[in-house]
């Protein structure tokens, strides 16, 4: 199967999905669960907008198993199954329950050892759809994406986040965010992984890190990345597709990559 033969299929259901979202944003949006802690919410559009999704996958790949967010493994057996996909129905669950605009739908495809192959990220506030094929390069709404030509890391505005459970876990990122302070000419923590790493693919961030990140988070966004010229590892320095569920991941323009290692790893 030639991922970029599907892509427009799967824009279509990001677009979909962010029908969904933005209905449900137009409204009061009542926290329906919480998950890992209080910070870690689920809302009615994360449920309706991944059953979607799902949904219209299992219909066209019926043969591929489909990782979600809210809904675990679904369709064929993953030991089974040539192809996974990995679904985020709203990345930036808390600013979208805070009326924040700034979260995105995330859909992936991989190989079974999670080398990805296919990413769509669609950002439903803005229509800002962000789409990678494997050899194919990265756009955004049809538009090649370039990473930036920043050289040092004085000069870089870089990105991150922390995990659901930094009130009690000792690696939430602090010290790193603390490090990176000294470092750079800005530093922000806008709430979507998924976005932030296609804004580092589109030139709009030089940089971003971040730990315990799950695959229906990254999956997406780290290929964008790598078709837009840059460079993704974690924070060893180790390229390649993380297999375990919770990874830490650094992504740059490539220039300043080695730096932003060097800053982590001093903490670390």
């Amino acid at each position: 199967m030639q991922p970029v033969a599907i892509l427009d299929d799967v824009a279509a259901i990001a677009r979909g999905a962010g029908k969904i979202v933005l209905r449900h944003f137009a409204a009061p949006i009542p926290i329906s669960a919480r998950k890992s802690t209080r910070s870690d919410v689920v809302t009615a559009a994360d449920t309706e907008a991944e059953a979607f999704i799902v949904r219209e996958l299992i219909a066209r790949f019926p043969q591929h198993h489909i990782v979600g967010e809210e809904g675990g493994g679904q369709g064929a057996p993953a030991a089974a199954a040539p192809f996974h996909w990995f679904v985020d129905p709203i990345d930036g669950t808390v600013n979208f329950a805070a009326k924040l605009p700034h979260f995105c739908t995330s859909i992936a495809l991989a190989t079974p050892d999670r080398q990805p192959l296919l990413g769509v990220i669609y950002d439903p506030t803005r229509d800002e759809l962000f789409t990678a094929t494997r050899g194919g390069g990265a756009q955004l709404n049809g538009q090649p994406l370039r990473v930036t030509a920043t050289e040092e890391l004085n000069d870089a505005v870089v990105s991150t986040g922390f995990p659901y459970d930094k009130h009690t876990n000792p690696d939430n990122n602090e010290r790193e965010w603390s490090a990176f302070l000294k470092h750079i000419r800005g530093e922000r923590r806008l709430g979507s992984a998924a976005l932030d790493l296609a804004y580092v693919a589109a030139g709009r961030l030089d940089g971003y890190w971040e730990n315990y990140l799950n695959p229906w988070d990254a999956m997406a966004g780290v290929l964008l990345v790598a078709e837009a010229g840059g460079t993704v590892t974690d924070y060893a320095g180790a390229p390649g597709p993380q297999r375990a569920d919770r990874g830490r991941y650094v992504a740059s323009n490539g220039r300043l990559h080695a730096a932003m290692l060097r800053v982590l790893q001093s903490v670390r």
